[in-house]
């Protein structure tokens, strides 16, 4: 084997340096956040809040008709999103640290201008921010335990936890506290759906590795609650 020459092992190395250095000096920037904004959701609606709870049921069959996204903004609202100047959200949680997150699922042509595809609600903004593209309700439902019923509705909303946020002020317990948060999101949906005159379903029955990577969920984010929402 010939050895290499001083010369041709210097120069490479110096061609290493500057390229080490550039990237150092000049990193390559993240590909920046896309945003799609929603409707303004509504604080007033025609029913009450105990004709809601009077009318609320778990529904497993739903109307080929498609949602607006005014209705998806105002469950996604209710569900997540910001209720106070401070931050403070439609639901309470534990030292206000907010550990979960909500993504939607829409079907093909399911909501007029929103593409197929998976989408992560961003509270702050009330706003999506595109995950994957592409019809994936009858994936979902094969990762959940092959419900296929659930296939049916419009939309899927997928509630995730991320109990590190909690658990960083209230150790082990934020585990609970963050399971806790997913009931009343779950809530939340429920009513808001009602109010809307459209029903829902709830599933606990998933494979969550499954689930996760058909959604595409950051690895740190454990699925809590599927709830499929259309028309009764």
């Amino acid at each position: 084997m010939s050895a290499i020459p001083l010369s041709s092992f210097w120069s490479g190395l110096t061609v290493f340096t500057l390229v080490l250095l550039a990237l150092v000096m000049f990193p390559p920037r993240p590909q920046a956040e896309t945003f799609i904004s929603l409707p303004a959701p509504s604080r007033q609606g025609g029913l009450t809040v105990a004709e809601a709870i009077q009318k609320r049921r778990t529904i497993r069959r739903f109307a080929n008709k498609p949602l607006s996204q005014g209705q998806v903004a105002q469950l996604l609202w209710a569900a997540y999103g910001i209720t106070d100047p401070r931050g403070l959200r439609s639901a309470p949680s534990a030292g206000a640290l907010y550990p979960l997150d909500v993504y939607l699922v829409v079907g093909e042509r399911q909501v007029p201008g929103l593409a197929a595809g998976v989408y992560h609600y961003r509270p702050e903004k009330h706003a999506l921010s595109p995950l994957r593209d592409g019809e994936l309700r009858g994936a979902v439902a094969r990762a959940s335990l092959h419900q296929t019923w659930l296939a049916e509705a419009p939309i899927v909303l997928v509630i995730t936890g991320e109990y590190r946020r909690c658990q960083v002020k209230y150790g082990n317990r934020g585990v609970r506290y963050t399971l806790m948060e997913a009931g009343h999101v779950g809530q939340n949906i429920f009513l808001q759906a009602e109010a809307l005159g459209l029903g829902v379903g709830i599933i606990g029955a998933f494979d969550d590795a499954a689930l996760s990577q058909t959604l595409g969920l950051p690895g740190a984010h454990e699925p809590l609650l599927v709830m499929p929402v259309g028309y009764k």
